[in-house]
């Protein structure tokens, strides 16, 4: 029987009947899981489960499997999988609801490991049967043929499948059900086989990737332009030049970094109401392109900051980001000080990149600064789970819905210490050498008060998106705050005179 199926055409077997003449809706359909009936390949996110789990370390080394089907059953094993937060192709299954209703036979037949296949079809309860890798067979492609011809018969059944490697299969069905294959696929199956339905429901890979990359997110990279401003060598070209070299590499990062955390975070993006929306959630994105893309973007990354001067600067972000994203971030405060010093080090990066390094009052009025939004992201996001009833946030973070008041209360300090380094910034001998009239700077106190106490009545109101600048770079009041800030620190650096603002001399 093997070469026949090599050749395409797998023996009937002698006690099977030929059922050539009977309808679709009379054979079983034997339907495919991963990329079929969920979006996403469940042995690639069981692996990942288990690298990104600091509590499953000790288990990597039981991993290991000499087999692709023993790998699966020991994956299967080590990381068990919430079934009910997958991200099921629904139209696909509403079919499957049809045809089940109609007396259809519905088997889950698949390569998946049987503890993962049976969890499925526990979950959905509308397969009859399930059919599954065993730790010693893996029944994908000509061996999935094989068993289904064994127990169904040569056109004893109807496949739903995604993929080249589904073709031996149809070509010993009865008919085919090809979902969200590529052209080629589709066309190959129909070749071979009657098609009685087709689900293409693929987004744009390249829309999934970009958004998956959070370029909304780079604005934050905007930061590592504050030295050379500040420093006001705004006319030194080749500044500006490493300036945009530091800013790229930082928005490479950031986004790989994006990557691997969504990646990590699959299970907690899944039960939040709106991160399960997410490219690697909801299977937009498959998961082994975007970790290849992860991979290239924290090499590009790598490579700016390279030629600019700042490869530790990055380097430095980068560990820190994945050990936030990996560990720290479920450890309460220190994931707030870990976000305040991620904002900080732009900054600092910014400095080292063009040579006008950030000044002690800068990076601490930045510190202050990027610690009270860090508090605003946590208050937001416990308020959001005391809103909806709920004991704690997912992703086990180490935060209660109880904690809310004070968290306000660390970051309403952390918001008013940022403004008194802002003053006493103003009042000290450096605003003095570094400004024609620096008293004009008092004004830009009063505006990142307002600025930041708007914010935190935003988050009481429950108005915050849960990260403040994403939210800041969408509110209308907080451009005309940027605008009158710059336009002070300008009038300060030109030295306009104190009474055009109405102030004594």
């Amino acid at each position: 029987m093997t070469s026949l199926l090599e050749e395409g055409a797998p023996a009937v077997l002698a006690d099977k009947p030929d059922v050539e003449a009977l309808e679709a809706n009379q054979v079983p359909l034997c339907v495919d899981l991963d990329g079929t009936l969920i979006q996403t390949d469940l042995l690639v996110e069981g692996v990942i489960a288990i690298l990104t789990n600091r509590r499953l370390v000790s288990k990597w080394p039981r991993m290991m499997a000499t087999s692709r089907a023993g790998l699966k059953h020991n994956v299967a094993a080590l990381a068990p999988l919430d079934v009910s937060l997958l991200p099921y192709n629904l139209p696909l299954l509403s079919y499957l609801r049809e045809q089940q209703a109609s007396g259809r036979k519905l088997v889950l037949a698949t390569a998946a490991d049987q503890r993962v296949a049976h969890a499925v079809a526990d979950h959905l309860g509308l397969f009859d049967e399930v059919i599954a890798s065993d730790g010693e067979h893996n029944l994908k492609g000509k061996a999935k043929a094989q068993a289904l011809v064994e127990r169904f018969g040569l056109r004893g059944f109807s496949y739903v499948g995604n993929e080249s490697s589904d073709m031996p299969v149809w070509r010993a069905a009865h008919s085919a059900v090809v979902v969200n294959a590529s052209r080629a696929v589709v066309e190959s199956a129909r070749r071979s086989v009657t098609v009685e339905a087709h689900f293409d429901g693929r987004s744009s890979l390249f829309r999934a990737a970009l958004t998956a990359m959070r370029p909304h997110q780079w604005a934050k990279n905007v930061l590592v332009f504050i030295p050379l401003i500040m420093a006001h060598a705004v006319t030194d070209i080749s500044a500006w030049r490493d300036a945009l070299g530091i800013f790229v590499a930082f928005c490479a990062t950031a986004s790989g970094i994006y990557l691997l955390n969504d990646l990590a975070d699959l299970t907690a993006d899944r039960q939040h109401p709106r991160k399960r929306r997410r490219p690697f959630a909801s299977g937009a994105l498959p998961l082994m392109p975007g970790a290849v893309l992860a991979c290239v973007l924290l090499v590009v990354g790598f490579g700016f900051s390279t030629l600019v001067g700042a490869s530790v600067v990055v380097g430095i972000y980068a560990i820190a980001s994945i050990s936030y994203s990996l560990a720290l971030k479920e450890f309460p405060l220190v994931d707030v000080f870990m976000l305040a010093g991620l904002y900080t080090i732009r900054v600092f990066g910014g400095g080292v990149a063009t040579g006008h390094w950030a000044s002690l009052w800068l990076l601490a009025f930045c510190g202050f600064l990027f610690l009270g939004l860090a508090l605003i992201k946590r208050t937001e996001e416990m308020a959001a789970v005391a809103r909806s009833g709920g004991e704690r946030v997912a992703g086990r973070r180490g935060y209660f819905p109880g904690d809310v008041p004070i968290l306000q209360s660390f970051g309403c300090a952390s918001t008013f210490a940022s403004g008194v380094v802002l003053a006493l910034f103003v009042g000290s001998d450096a605003a003095s050498a570094q400004y024609a009239t620096p008293g004009l700077l008092w004004g830009i106190v009063p505006l990142m008060l307002f600025w930041e106490c708007r914010l935190w009545l935003s988050t009481a109101r429950g108005h915050m998106h849960d990260d403040p600048i994403v939210y800041a770079t969408r509110d209308w009041v907080s451009w005309i705050v940027a605008v009158c800030i710059f336009a002070v620190v300008t009038a300060a650096s030109i030295g306009v005179p104190l009474p055009l603002f109405g102030s004594a001399p």
